[in-house]
């Protein structure tokens, strides 16, 4: 069973790596040898364990690949894109207010366009506009039924190596479009309330963190006790989320496994005292079974509670599948049922795999698992207690660290420290009486709670302020290798030789960096949406070209994607940053960046920044590539718009080049041209103003000949860039554009390559 659970998973895990769908027919086809080698095994016919294994496998990808057809057979036509469409509908979840609005769930019950087809689920934005209209209607609550005007699109995200998947993530959650309410007209409250159970549970939502937030006005950690009630992460400040990361105690500021778990543990444990001491009920029902059906019932108040996000799914979903072992009085090998609860997950939700909670959950589970297997010469005193809390503690830090080495490239030297401490004080503390104050309407309970959750803020600052370890992402096989040397390091005591598991660990602690050799540079596009960052490498040396678009107050491409990025390849530091200009979308991600990273050298044409001005005439060369600032004149000011001053950028190694022109318009294109036609001459060139009307003339484009032209563009963005007749100007030069193909790799000096992320790495839900 052990093994053909396993078998299921790889099988699901590798349908999520497909590129498309296989036909159906297939599907069906890959399903059937499970079901023959299943009745054959009932039957006690001699069937090999690899031959199960292989139809579970088979079973395993089958049925991810079902599931994914029937939820992208739900789609929204590309006709119906951008277009107005009157729907009537539910608020289905907690309403997310960010800087200028609300984001929402909708549940569509009525499409009132003739002809418009729409998904069941959208994920919605409500603005407040320039007339305040959002802000003067009804405030959005869940269970409401509304009637709005709607723009929708298809689901679309970035694509950048080594960073988060927006639409992996909205396939997993069923949402088949995403879109905004339109301000005119405005949008008519139908009803105040669906009776619904799961719109019941998001009303109560809602109630709770409004209390908490009112109680709690003016104090610093609030929105941390509103995520630990109710699971809304979006009320916890940017700054907090920083500050957990450094001490790698992200996963207790949320409603993760481990606080649903203990919470459990806990109301199953008092349960169990208080049922022990009624004589009638213990004869009636055997106290042990109370406390597990006590615990199981407190652990789906807290999942449902919480908005019953993925990771308690997955949490209550393995804690069911040990409470039916119990309560079956069968005793089952913990890796049995870590194995079936692995298998429940997956049919339930076969995009777990996607997820990297879901790998560092079962791979924690499993190791705590494998830890406890060692004697530890267990007499129940409290010096065994304080030795399996230790031996847990360093499987699990030890276990997780090629895993978060893949997915963050990141791990916190206090890590064991910060959570030896926070671990007891938020799971056992902190949040029992955060869920005591959501059922009691205590003002008291929960200025208790947010003093001790004060100690322990405190106590993680400080820890905060130690040194991180970071290295670039290690490759696949390395995290695997590195498991298999935990595993061994993990063995009961007398294995000999056990510290040689330690060895396996090195190459994912040791991944080399890639870096070009000398006389190449490479230059990497990055997919920011409406905005532009390029990350340049030489051999030896990092410039970083613009840092994407501001996209919110609590959120820029800087710290989402441009940060990420340069941890990932082994950037430690930035040997230069040019700015081109002030304009939001190109210097919205630069605060973040050198806020993360060290900068040697500033160049802007931004006033208010630190750092040299852009000025034609700059020039340096780096492991023999050459960089030429051509654009802004000497002593050039901003003069109404930014654009005129954006600083153009050459890099050329050897014959190759690429030329960087940020935002420059018509009139400084005609100055270039005029001070140094040739010297614009390039093999690839960004399109000035990602493809406006207003840029690339046809003596620009004529003097720059590029073989490959690149548009930094958002997807389906309300400028319409690129345009049709500026694309046109550039004739069959192939046309690259970061909405349609994601990150752009471009290599200099040994020919000229361009390669695209969404073309390189494709998965079967790009743009479906």
């Amino acid at each position: 069973m052990r093994l053909s659970a396993i078998a299921f998973a790889l099988g699901v895990a590798l349908l999520q790596w497909q590129a498309a769908l296989p036909p159906l027919p297939l599907l069906l086809l890959l399903a059937l040898p499970f079901p023959v080698a299943l009745a054959c095994r009932l039957r006690r016919l001699s069937v090999a364990d690899a031959l199960v294994a292989a139809a579970a496998l088979a079973l395993g990808f089958a049925w991810a690949g079902l599931r994914a057809e029937w939820r992208l057979a739900e789609a929204l036509p590309a006709d119906w894109e951008g277009r107005d469409i009157e729907l009537v509908g539910v608020v289905g979840e907690l309403p997310q207010p960010f800087a200028n609005g609300e984001r929402f769930v909708f549940v569509v019950e009525q499409v009132a366009t003739p002809g418009a087809v729409v998904p069941g689920r959208l994920m919605l934005s409500r603005y407040a506009g320039r007339t305040g209209a959002a802000a003067a209607a009804a405030p959005l609550l869940p269970g409401q039924r509304w009637r709005f005007v709607v723009r929708l699109k298809r689901p679309h995200g970035n694509a950048n190596p080594h960073a988060f998947d927006y639409e992996a993530w909205l396939l997993e959650r069923g949402l088949r479009a995403t879109g905004y309410v339109r301000e005119a007209p405005a949008g008519v409250l139908l009803a105040g309330w669906v009776a619904h159970p799961a719109y019941a549970v998001e009303r109560v939502r809602h109630a709770v963190r409004e209390r908490f937030l009112d109680t709690l006005a003016g104090k610093d950690y609030g929105g941390v006790l509103v995520a630990l009630a109710v699971g809304d992460q979006r009320a916890i400040a940017g700054e907090f989320w920083q500050l957990f990361a450094r001490t790698a105690t992200t996963h207790l500021m949320s409603i993760s496994g481990l606080h649903v778990t203990m919470l459990a543990a806990l109301a199953g444990g008092a349960a169990g005292f208080l049922w022990r001491r009624s004589p009638a009920l213990a004869l009636r029902v055997p106290t042990p079974r109370a406390a597990i059906v006590a615990g199981w019932a407190a652990a789906c108040f807290y999942a449902f509670l919480a908005g019953f996000s993925v990771p308690a799914q997955r949490t209550l979903y393995m804690l069911s599948v040990g409470a039916l072992a119990l309560l079956a009085g069968r005793r089952t090998a913990p890796s049995r049922t870590l194995a079936l609860a692995l298998l429940v997950v997956l049919v339930v939700d076969p995009w777990a795999v996607l997820a990297p909670g879901f790998w560092l959950s079962f791979a924690a589970v499993s190791l705590l698992f494998h830890a406890a297997g060692e004697r530890l010469g267990d007499d129940g005193s409290r010096h065994a207690r304080l030795w399996r809390w230790g031996v847990a503690q360093w499987a699990v830090t030890v276990g997780s660290l090629p895993l978060l080495l893949f997915f963050f490239q990141q791990f916190s030297l206090v890590s064991p420290l910060a959570n030896a401490v926070a671990i007891p004080a938020v799971s056992l503390l902190v949040t029992p009486l955060a869920l005591l104050a959501a059922v009691l309407p205590i003002p008291g309970l929960l200025h208790l709670d947010h003093w001790l959750l004060a100690w322990v803020m405190r106590f993680l600052g400080w820890l905060a302020d130690y040194p991180m370890f970071e290295v670039p992402a290690p490759p696949p096989w390395s995290v695997a290798v590195g498991l298999a040397g935990v595993a061994w390091m993990l063995l009961p005591r007398g294995t000999p030789a056990r510290w040689l598991g330690a060895l396996l660990l090195v190459p994912a602690l040791a991944s080399g960096v890639s870096r070009p050799r000398p006389g190449e540079v490479w230059l990497d596009v990055l997919d920011v949406g409406q905005g532009l960052a390029v990350v340049v490498r030489t051999a030896s040396k990092t410039l970083l070209y613009d840092a994407g678009p501001l996209y919110s107050a609590e959120s820029d491409a800087g710290q989402r994607i441009v940060v990420p990025y340069l941890r990932a390849i082994g950037v430690p530091r930035l040997d230069a940053l040019v700015v081109t200009h002030a304009d939001a979308d190109h210097a919205g991600g630069a605060a973040s960046v050198i806020a993360a990273l060290p900068v040697a050298r500033r160049l802007s044409s931004v006033p208010e920044m630190a750092g040299e001005r852009c000025a034609a005439g700059q020039s340096w060369a780096w492991d023999g590539v050459r960089f030429d600032i051509l654009y802004p004149p000497p002593g050039e000011m901003v003069e109404g718009r930014p654009n005129h001053v954006s600083c153009v950028l050459k890099v050329s190694a050897g014959d190759e080049s690429f030329l960087l022109p940020s935002d420059i318009e018509a009139r400084d294109e005609r100055r270039l041209l005029a001070a140094d036609a040739a010297a614009l001459r390039a093999d690839v060139l960004l399109a000035p103003h990602h493809g406006s009307g207003t840029s690339s003339t046809p003596a620009f484009v004529a003097a720059v000949g590029a073989r490959h032209v690149i548009y930094p563009v958002g997807y389906r963005n309300r400028f319409g860039h690129p345009r049709a007749d500026v694309v046109a100007r550039y004739g069959d030069v192939p046309a690259w554009r970061t909405d349609r193909h994601g990150a752009l790799a471009v290599r200099l000096g040994n020919g000229v390559h361009v390669a695209a992320y969404r073309l390189e790495r494709p998965r079967y839900w790009y743009g479906r």
